[in-house]
């Protein structure tokens, strides 16, 4: 049962390889009959017999005629993928839970594109028309399943333009991936992960160190505690309470001095990286033997929470 999903694979890769473009073309569109489409054929069928048995000209006609809408159908419904230009959009990073968003750029050459559906089967597809000589960006959302990079391979592209009764599609590979941080945990550090240095910085993970700087928009991992409900209750949205560190204290995560199974360690520490960086707080990160920082700023953020996306995994060497 698995070789013909492999046979299938490797014949739509030579058909029509991977890239971050793809034109589509006679070689790379397929069109088959809906199940409407089937059943107006039976119909056909049907009526054709029943001119033959009793040598109706009009019934004759009235065949003829729906036979001639149905093959122009086949021109039009293919007419209506071909020369599409499907571009790579790039997908922002997401914590694990949260929906993936890729997106995809449609380009119109010359004609307008109608009613053209894009996606995968699992999560939907998205209908959209292009204009003649536009572009046009869909946002395309996939459930995230675990940690690190996910590609969720090649995207389907179809159109039941004009009539319905045909369906033309394809099968790109536009090379879409999107990383997946590990899920902020809420935790307690261990004593042992503290400031560098002294043991009045170990105990600055701890509570009752820091000083409270004000209120500040909810982010992703921020813990829940730390919810201003009466600001939310008047219609100021979701804010948290921010805390700045006392100065001189660089907290120092590591993986290795953290207890428990590996996705709950790096899930916490995860919780950590996007805690001390809304503080504004250097700290420095321990894991797979290398050490990265002390620093601060969203460009030490996104270092960090990629180091735990895909530690243990062969996944950024391929990246």
């Amino acid at each position: 049962m698995r070789l013909l999903p492999r046979l299938r694979d490797r014949w739509l890769l030579q058909r029509i390889p991977p890239g971050p473009s793809v034109r589509l073309d006679q070689r790379r569109i397929f069109i088959m009959p809906t199940a409407i489409g089937l059943a107006y054929l039976v119909a056909m069928l049907l009526m054709l017999l029943a001119a033959i048995n009793y040598q109706n000209s009009l019934a004759y006609a009235l065949t003829f005629l729906l036979g001639s809408v149905f093959v122009v159908t086949i021109l039009h419904t293919w007419r209506n993928l071909a020369g599409l230009v499907l571009q790579a959009g790039g997908a922002e990073a997401v914590f694990l839970g949260e929906h993936a968003r890729l997106r995809v750029r449609l380009e119109s050459p010359t004609r307008t594109y109608q009613a053209v559906a894009l996606g995968w089967p699992k999560s939907g597809l998205q209908v959209i028309d292009v204009p003649p000589g536009g572009t046009c960006e869909v946002e395309l959302s996939l459930p995230t399943e675990r940690r690190g990079w996910l590609r969720p391979g090649r995207l389907r592209v179809e159109s039941r333009f004009p009539l319905g009764i045909l369906v033309a599609w394809s099968w790109v590979d536009l090379q879409l991936a999107a990383l997946v941080y590990p899920n902020p945990q809420e935790a307690e550090l261990p004593p042992t992960i503290g400031a560098l240095g002294d043991e009045e910085g170990a105990r600055a993970s701890g509570r009752g160190v820091d000083d409270y700087q004000g209120l500040r928009q909810w982010q992703p991992g921020d813990s829940r505690r730390r919810l201003h409900w009466k600001a939310y209750s008047r219609g100021q949205g979701l804010l948290v309470k921010d805390f700045a560190a006392l100065a001189g204290q660089e907290p120092m995560l590591d993986l290795d001095a953290l207890g428990g199974d590996l996705e709950s360690r790096l899930s916490v520490l995860c919780h950590w990286v996007v805690e001390l960086s809304a503080r504004l707080q250097p700290f420095s990160l321990i894991i797979d033997g290398q050490q990265i920082g002390p620093d601060q700023g969203a460009e030490h953020r996104a270092q960090c929470l990629r180091a735990l996306a895909l530690f243990g995994s062969q996944q950024e060497r391929t990246a």
